[in-house]
């Protein structure tokens, strides 16, 4: 196992990071530097840019537009944009959804729906917890019923990240309750504009209403909108489910946000606390620990072997590392750490008289991070798939 980059690798990260430099807004990456909010305009604004170029969907094969990178060139592509200060792409259509459109879709499906989603122009949420059914998604009970050629929906979808801004929402539903509960289960594609469809925010800790409800009452659905065939949509979510634990790693962001934590740290006249400054070292070495596991699986990839299935493992490291260097944000800044007023941070609410504008945002960041160890499969659950498959 070589974990070294070729130097046709280390090119390849060169013409990256100069085409990022050229094309990432300035105001959009100093932004993300220092964890200001990212309006819908700013995150849009960078998925166009991709998408012009053809590197939202970096991960798709050359066949449905996408540039056919391989597993490194795909990292090497995520890490300098995020070192560089891009907005986390929103992987909802481009991560997500494509790929299962990509491998259950029909050829009209592909024409439909992969070109919206590779420029950017079309906004896609995800329909998969309720109520009840977070970490159990076996359990859902928003039903779709077919009716000639339509599916008339009724139920409720929670927790739908960002989807106040949503003009798509892919969901599973309950098609029937014969047998085991994954076997009634179909993935379905739903125009966020149809009538009966309500979206309600939940304003979160942090001032944000990053997180939404969404009702659906008699919503109508025409059949064509399937993916697959209907009652196997258990198997569509677990291929999904794959890309959505490994993107929740994101150790690009984690060595990024190190580097900020030291910069924290280091205005804050804390840095030379060797007390605090091992707290970072231990970071830093599970920051570095991370990324080792994710070069193993490219380079089980790129030799051709089986990866090895650690997407369930990935998604618990790389959010507990996210909470961790969140808290060290917090407690480098002390009491200037603490507004959490919406207006206060947008206008950089400490200033020079008072405390550095890079407080500001920092009990925002720790609340919204609580977050990470129970989406996408609470870290618990995790750890139990993780026994059974991987340990045996």
């Amino acid at each position: 196992m070589d974990l070294a980059f070729t130097p046709e690798e280390q090119k390849f990260r060169e013409d990256i990071r100069a085409w990022v430099r050229e094309n990432l807004p300035t105001d959009i990456s100093h932004k993300v530097h220092n964890a200001l909010r990212l309006t819908r305009d700013d995150m849009q604004r960078w998925a166009k840019i991709l998408g012009k170029k053809g590197w939202l969907g970096h991960a798709w094969p050359k066949e449905f537009g996408g540039p056919g990178w391989n597993s490194v060139q795909k990292h090497l592509f995520e890490e300098e944009c995020a070192l560089a200060g891009a907005p986390r792409v929103v992987p909802f259509g481009p991560v997500m959804v494509a790929p299962v459109i990509m491998a259950f879709g029909t050829p009209e499906q592909h024409k439909r729906f992969l070109p919206g989603i590779g420029s950017g122009e079309v906004w896609w949420s995800q329909g998969y917890s309720e109520p009840g059914s977070g970490s159990d998604l076996a359990s859902v009970k928003t039903r779709a019923e077919r009716q000639g050629n339509k599916y008339v929906v009724n139920g409720q979808k929670t927790w739908t990240t960002l989807g106040q801004y949503g003009e798509w929402i892919f969901c599973l539903v309950r098609t029937s309750n014969e047998g085991k509960p994954q076997t009634g289960i179909s993935f379905l594609l739903i125009d966020m504009k149809s009538p009966g469809v309500t979206v309600r925010p939940i304003m979160l800790l942090d001032g944000e209403a990053e997180v939404n409800e969404v009702f659906f009452d008699n919503v109508e659905v025409p059949v064509e909108n399937l993916i697959g065939e209907e009652n196997k949509g258990w198997t569509y979510a677990k291929h999904l489910l794959s890309h959505e634990r490994t993107n929740i790693a994101d150790v690009n962001r984690s060595k990024r946000e190190l580097d900020r934590l030291k910069r924290i740290a280091k205005a804050e006249g804390v840095y030379n606390d060797a007390r605090f400054r091992d707290e970072i070292a231990k970071l830093e070495v599970d920051v570095v620990a991370l990324e080792m596991m994710v070069l193993r699986v490219l380079a089980a990839e790129k030799s051709g072997k089986q990866s090895l299935d650690v997407a369930g493992l990935l998604k618990i490291r790389g959010s507990e590392i996210q909470q961790r260097y969140s808290e060290l944000m917090m407690l480098a800044a002390g009491p200037f750490a603490l507004p959490l007023i919406h207006e206060a941070m947008e206008a950089g609410w400490q200033g020079d008289a008072v405390g550095a504008v890079h407080c500001a945002p920092l009990a925002s960041t720790y609340f919204n991070m609580r977050k990470t160890t129970i989406y996408g499969g609470s870290n618990e659950v995790q750890r139990n798939i993780v026994s059974q498959v991987v340990l045996g």
